[in-house]
């Protein structure tokens, strides 16, 4: 099956909607016993000991999911938080697409598992009724139990789960509103922390079978090379090793007893590559051709008015980011136990049911042959919605005969993997006598992560720029637009991918725009704003209500226009994407020519938020992460190859480093919206925003500490 796109994943969940739990529901017939568990769809069982069972169906990797989407469940379901317990779901044709990407698994599964809860609700209540023979309008569920109004008899779901596994299941239960919420709304601790804290909660990369081999491959350093020839006497002069050999065009594995003994017995291989075309390439020769690039063909994403009719002082400038790595803590992994006519895999994946169609295709066998195990990812940030790992260590599994995990050492991670692509940004604008601008336009030069993998979108139109490139302000004429270039460098999805690049263009230049106009950064964004607009961007419709008020709340809680510390200075920036608002203050200081972040304050409207504490988190990661990237995170090429390799020259920021991150949410009841990447678009310009009211010297390229 070819992968979808990220936005094609979001759009297909939300197209599906209140739809998709009737798809959902498992067969069930007639009970045949008293002690039946009660499973009457595909995100719920109830035991008749009264223990709940939540199966998740999307991948987590520190974002929370297994806490977020059983609190929805559990809502509606009337559940005692206590008795909830987590199952995750594998690979399976029961969930819809189950890939976890585009900050979509609360807002794809907001209505599925509100319906799964409420339905077995109303299924317990009806149980009761039938057993006391009393009106169901006398019944109503409350804390895990079915309570008779008149006489406050009481039942539990444990003792009602075998009769309502016998009643039919409602298609369209009806729902709760958010002013009933218990659950939804409460800084519930996680579920996956205990076993995080005492160790038994199992990683990818902690995963163990019975005579289980580990291998390391050897991969061709320049980008696009293969393997020409190798010669293995050396490396199985070493005790342990029991297979190498060629997997694909452009690998040779090592097997062996231990970790450390296949990464030996790479070291001692003699591989003659094959380099390819690609040899020679270098970053300067990539940069050229993206700014060349401007000139060719665009396709328009956003068009309002005429900006070639529009007049008036006209300011100019690029801008430009760079290949990006996830860096995961948690390198590539997987374990595969090819079995002849099956094939088991545990892999830390974001997309469990590319990963077992990829196998198959790979190993031979059909996809129902292959079973796909998901475990906890340290760290997955679009890295995981690949799947070269999984087919690796199928492949080597296949080839040795054996069950095998496929280890990534940091160096191979960091070399190669997918990358976030570069990219270059031409923006104009012309402002009117008063400063204000009359007209905007802003050229994409990126290549299309999409397009590489063979799904490109129609026009040109890379399909996720439908969610991550929008432009939320009023401009009476503006022209965003997209040129993209091929890349032989492989491309990923990278947290927040083309919204972290548009959004330091986009919010960088506002700044310049104000700054000529000799206005405040903050005034400048509100008069943009001050109209409440609906904004139609493709199949979205931004509104210019929300953004001001998230901006508004974001440069509250900063304490926007009042007296900072001495040689403190800040900058603002908002940005949306992923159909949420979020804005950032970063406040600095200057030390020996550098930035020192202080303090971020990041807000958010992200709609009805199911757990404020989850969202702090993941405010303050994103925080964290963007600011790695905006300071020193670019991955570079010289002669074909990844020049970055570990940590050293690929820094994360220390906990030192760390600013005070304070993290708001602005109160809704809309339907859920993007968490994990919105928070990353709005830092980069922020920061940069602030070394130039600190400094007066603007920051066109990424990083900024190069």
């Amino acid at each position: 099956m070819s992968p979808l796109s990220r936005r094609e994943f979001v759009a297909a969940g939300i197209a599906a909607g209140a739809g998709l739990v009737i798809g959902f529901y498992l067969p069930h017939g007639p009970s045949t016993g008293a002690n039946e568990t009660f499973a009457p769809n595909a995100y719920l069982k109830i035991a008749p000991d009264g223990k709940i069972t939540v199966i998740v169906a999307r991948s987590e990797m520190g974002q929370g999911v297994r806490t977020s989407l059983p609190m929805i469940l559990a809502e509606e379901l009337e559940a005692d938080w206590k008795q909830i317990a987590i199952e995750q779901a594998g690979a399976s044709t029961l969930y819809g697409d189950q890939t976890t990407g585009g900050s979509a698994s609360v807002r794809t599964t907001w209505d599925p598992m509100r319906k799964a809860g409420a339905a077995a609700r109303e299924m317990l209540i009806s149980a009761a009724a039938l057993e006391w023979g009393v009106p169901r309008s006398a019944c109503k569920a409350e804390n895990s139990t079915v309570v008779h109004a008149t006489s406050n008899r009481k039942l539990t779901y444990g003792h009602l789960a075998s009769a309502a596994g016998k009643l039919p299941v409602p298609t369209d239960p009806p729902l709760k509103q958010s002013k009933d919420y218990k659950i939804v709304g409460q800084p519930l601790p996680r579920l996956d922390v205990p076993s995080k804290v005492d160790g038994t909660a199992e990683y990818g990369i902690d995963f163990r079978l019975p005579g289980m081999k580990y291998a390391v491959l050897a991969r061709c350093p320049v980008i696009g090379g293969k393997v020409g020839s190798f010669d293995d006497k050396e490396s199985k002069k070493n005790s342990g090793i029991s297979y190498v050999g060629k997997i694909g065009d452009s690998a040779v594995a090592v097997v062996a007893d231990s970790v450390w003994g296949a990464i030996e017995g790479r070291r001692q291989l003699n591989v003659t590559w094959d380099d390819g075309p690609n040899k020679d390439l270098n970053s300067a020769a990539i940069f050229d051709s993206l700014k060349k690039a401007v000139s060719n063909k665009a396709a328009t994403l956003y068009s309002t008015g005429d900006v070639a009719k529009a007049s008036g002082r006209r300011i100019d400038a690029a801008y430009q980011v760079p290949f990006m790595a996830h860096a995961p803590m948690e390198p590539g992994n997987c374990t595969a136990y090819f079995q002849g006519s099956s094939c088991e895999i545990w892999a830390p994946t974001q997309v469990p049911q590319d990963v077992r169609d990829s196998v198959a295709q790979a190993i031979g066998l059909e996809s129902d042959q292959v079973k796909v195990n998901v475990t906890l990812m340290g760290g997955g940030f679009g890295r995981r919605l690949e799947h070269d790992y999984a087919v690796e260590a199928a492949l080597v599994s296949k080839a040795a005969n054996a069950p095998v995990k496929v280890i990534w050492t940091r160096e191979d991670d960091m070399r190669f993997s997918t990358y976030r692509p570069a990219s270059y940004h031409q923006l104009s604008a012309k402002l009117d006598g008063q400063g204000w601008p009359v007209a905007f336009t802003h050229r994409i030069v990126s290549p299309s992560i999409s397009a590489q993998k063979g799904s490109p979108g129609p026009d040109g139109v890379d399909p996720d720029l439908k969610d991550e490139a929008a432009l939320v302000y009023s401009f009476p004429n503006a022209l965003l637009d997209y040129v993209a270039p091929e890349t032989p460098v492989q491309l990923g999805w990278m947290r927040s991918v083309y919204a972290l690049q548009v959004g330091f263009a986009n919010e960088c230049f506002l700044d310049e725009l104000a700054s000529a106009a000799g206005k405040d950064p903050l005034e400048y964004r509100l008069h943009l704003l001050a109209k409440d607009d609906d904004i139609k961007y493709f199949d979205a419709t931004w509104h210019t209500a929300r953004m001001r008020g998230v901006l508004q709340l974001a440069a509250e809680k900063a304490g926007w226009g009042k007296p900072l510390a001495a040689g403190h200075y800040h900058g603002i920036a908002c940005y949306g994407c992923f159909g949420s608002y979020a804005a950032q203050v970063v406040e600095i200081s200057m030390e020996n020519d550098q930035p020192r972040v202080h303090r971020v304050v990041g807000a958010i409207d992200c709609g009805q938020v199911i757990n404020p504490k989850i969202l702090e988190q993941q405010i303050q990661g994103g925080v964290i992460y963007a600011l790695t990237n905006a300071l020193r995170g670019q991955i570079t090429i010289d002669k074909g190859r990844i020049v970055q390799g570990n940590f050293d020259d690929y820094a994360p920021i220390r906990i030192n480093e760390a600013p005070v991150i304070e993290a708001y949410f602005v109160e809704s009841t809309e339907s859920p919206t993007g968490a994990g990447e919105p928070p990353v678009p709005p830092l980069a310009p922020a920061l940069c925003n602030a070394i130039y009211a600190a400094t007066k010297k603007r920051i066109r390229a990424l990083p900024v500490v190069s």
